[in-house]
């Protein structure tokens, strides 16, 4: 609400009616509504600004559905799209700059917010929001707006309802009665327990391709072709059948006795000689249509205008058929669901996943074994087998499942993990080949917290990083001695605290119970309390750090802002808690499965603090904590105790000490003159004090540190006036 909110919040506290002056139809004044509470949902999905014949994105939502970041702010979305870095000022900047009298700082704040709003443009054009929704509006039949903030449903029955038409058949809309009335679904997809542990022999992984609208395509599965469960078949009599009700009479039911199929679920249905199916005609036609568009990109592929077309084009066909059985399974909420449909779907996919296990394990020659399956997928371990052998049984096999399935169900061989481990169900790591002639690996993970986004990011990268290690190096001496470096540089605060941000999403006050202990909410309280509109928006990531408290103190007080963190230097990031409860955990679970105990490298490091020298101001002296009553007792010099600032040995040779502290206080200065410099040139602002806020910027981090050892130079100026 920074943006068009703001601007129409102000005029409404003015008495100013700016959605129906904006509007394109200012006579139709109910439509027009810009609050929250008059649109939840839309201010829970898009945006709740509704402007009669405007079209209101809001980008930040978008971007959520195109990136996968910690936060969305505007400055993280532009560097990793944009490559792009802005800076961030706050309110209260912008506000001096526009009450002061020089024109050159009112100037500041018109370009900074011309800069943003360009910005966003880029963004729009850099993913080609507007080509591609467009072309999925006209491909799907729908509105321009329905396909950003309508869901899966009404797509699929956008374009189920025109092949139904053609063929005189009318969709049925069942009431939310009928809908809970319906029978619960009896099956699931096959998800086998894995084999934890580290391979070092190749595994193959093979996916079965667009499964489950294979499935209905190859046995012809649909509503219009459905005739029940067979213990209902062969009475005269209406039985249960979705929603609603069905009756097959005993005379059609011996005339199609022969063209029957009947699917693991022990639901019959007719073969496509006696009816195609709607949804089997839909998804045959979006499957042949996505190839045909796929030749058509290879054709066209030095017209990047074009291109970019097709790609939506093929997109748009790829979603929808992928989403076509969620709307036969959507039992609490669907348009038209039907539990016989869903069953006989998952059943049977479930089904063809079975054989092509037992077909793998019990062909001798190619010594495979399968290790895991999910869905309509198998990992298949080759013991003793080289790159190329695998590449050469990963076909075969893909070749003799997809002949045992009916067109178009096919396996397909997608690629060999060399090594991997296998952690729990929907959770493995390994170096990917995807083809023969590949020379390096890529990392591929997932479910770890390599990729999640629920921790901060110094556990994904040392986690990354210490399996890496595994892989290549197979030395767990090499690891121990990197996550102990880590450890270490934490202990001692020379770690950048922009690793150590949790980014966690906010619910809204209302979806929290009363006295719930969540950091996104303690946050927002103390953000509240500062400036009533800064509440995030439902969704919004929420950055805090963890730090040193009193003992005893509960873990939600402890919460704190990064950027309280940096203009604090009484607050400290808990080391502890990030090392025993964040980046320790998620190494145990993977070291675990060859016997390593992280936790003892970590009781093995020496608890060290080095205490600092910096000279505070009278006012940042308000001591906090233990440590800040010691002082130093290390020479300057030479980093030996002494009673006396500089040791009696270096006191000997005044020359070398004049020379080694004037050098040190300059390299002090220059390192913090080059890390400002970078900061002026980004900001335009050549003040002492850089007022850019900006968290999704390392620079911020290492002008905080480097001002903070700079804050050693008067200390050390006093040694040498004492000297």
């Amino acid at each position: 609400m920074h943006s068009w909110g703001y601007l129409l919040q102000r005029a409404a506290a003015l008495d100013v009616d700016l959605c129906q002056m904006i509007s394109r139809v200012p006579d139709d004044k109910k439509e027009n509504r810009f609050a929250s509470d008059l649109d939840e949902y839309g201010a829970d999905t898009m945006s709740e600004i509704n402007i009669v014949g405007r079209v209101v994105l809001n980008i930040w939502r978008i971007m959520r559905h195109e990136v996968a970041l910690t936060n969305y702010t505007f400055e993280n979305v532009s560097f990793h799209i944009l490559h792009q870095r802005f800076p961030l000022f706050t309110s209260r900047v912008l506000s001096d700059w526009f009450d002061n009298k020089a024109d050159i700082y009112r100037w500041k704040i018109v370009d900074y917010y011309i800069s943003r709003v360009r910005g966003n443009i880029q963004l729009l054009e850099q993913v080609d929001l507007i080509g591609r929704t467009s072309e999925m509006a006209r491909l799907f039949g729908i509105q321009f707006l329905h396909v950003l903030t309508r869901g899966s449903q009404y797509r699929v029955e956008s374009m189920m309802l025109r092949i139904a038409k053609p063929m005189n058949y009318i969709a049925v809309t069942p009431s939310v009665q009928q809908r809970a009335q319906m029978r619960a679904p009896q099956c699931i997809p096959l998800i086998m327990e894995p084999e934890s542990r580290f391979y070092s022999n190749a595994v193959l992984v093979l996916d079965f391709q667009s499964l489950y609208p294979s499935i209905v395509i190859a046995y012809n599965y649909c509503f219009s072709t459905c005739l029940g469960h067979i213990e209902n078949l062969g009475k005269n009599d209406e039985f249960k059948f979705g929603c609603t009700s069905l009756r097959v009479s005993p005379d059609l039911l011996y005339q199609l006795r022969h063209d029957i199929t009947i699917s693991p679920s022990g639901i019959a249905f007719v073969k496509p000689s006696v009816r195609k199916g709607v949804l089997p005609r839909m998804l045959e036609e979006i499957l042949k249509t996505r190839i045909m568009v796929k030749q058509s990109m290879k054709a066209y592929k030095l017209d990047k205008t074009i291109t970019r077309m097709l790609d939506a084009r093929q997109l748009g066909l790829k979603l929808i058929a992928n989403v076509t059985f969620g709307y036969t399974a959507a039992n609490f909420s669907g348009r038209m669901p039907c539990v016989e449909i869903a069953d006989s779907i998952v059943h049977k996919a479930r089904e063809t996943l079975e054989r092509a296990i037992k077909l793998v394990n019990d062909t001798k020659k190619w010594g495979a074994r399968v290790v895991y399956g999910d869905t309509d997928s198998m990992f298949v371990l080759l013991k003793g087998a080289t790159k190329e052998q695998s590449f050469k049984i990963g076909q075969e096999i893909a070749e003799a499942v997809t002949a045992t399935n009916p067109k178009p169900v096919k396996l397909k061989f997608e690629k060999v993990y060399l090594p991997c481990i296998l952690q729990t169900k929907k959770r493995y790591v390994g170096y990917m080949y995807e083809t023969l002639d590949q020379k390096d690996p890529v990392f591929d993970a997932k479910g770890i917290e390599t990729v999640r986004r629920d921790a901060c990011p110094a556990v994904s990268k040392i986690l990354e990083r210490s399996i890496k290690l595994l892989f290549e190096t197979r030395d767990i001496s090499h690891i121990k001695q990197y996550v102990q470096n880590q450890c270490m540089k934490l202990l001692e605060g020379k770690a950048s605290m922009q690793d150590f941000i949790f980014a966690k999403e906010y619910r809204g006050s209302s979806a929290y119970r009363p006295g719930a202990c969540v950091p996104a909410l303690e946050i927002t309280r103390k953000m509240l309390a500062y400036d009533r509109r800064s509440e995030p928006r439902v969704g919004e990531r929420v950055p805090y750090v963890i730090v040193y408290g009193m003992p005893g103190l509960p873990l939600i007080q402890l919460v704190r802002r990064p950027i309280d963190v940096l203009q604090d230097p009484n607050l400290r990031l808990n080391a502890t808690y990030y090392i025993t409860k964040q980046i320790l955990p998620p190494l145990a679970r993977i070291l675990s499965l060859i016997g390593i105990d992280v936790f003892s490298w970590y009781n093995q490091l020496p608890r060290i603090q080095k205490v600092s020298t910096m000279s505070r101001t009278e006012q940042e002296c308000r001591k906090g904590t233990i440590s800040q009553y010691f002082t130093t007792l290390h020479c300057p010099v030479c980093d030996e105790l002494t009673q006396h600032g500089i040791c009696n040995k270096c006191r000997s040779q005044p020359q070398h000490v004049i020379v080694m502290l004037n050098q040190e206080i300059r390299e002090l200065e220059r390192k913090h003159e080059q890390i400002t410099k970078v900061c002026k040139n980004c900001t335009s602002c050549f003040d002492r004090q850089i007022p850019c806020i900006s968290l999704n910027c390392p620079v911020l981090f290492k002008v905080s540190r480097v001002s903070r050892e700079l804050s050693k130079a008067p200390y050390l100026r006093q040694l040498l006036d004492q000297f």
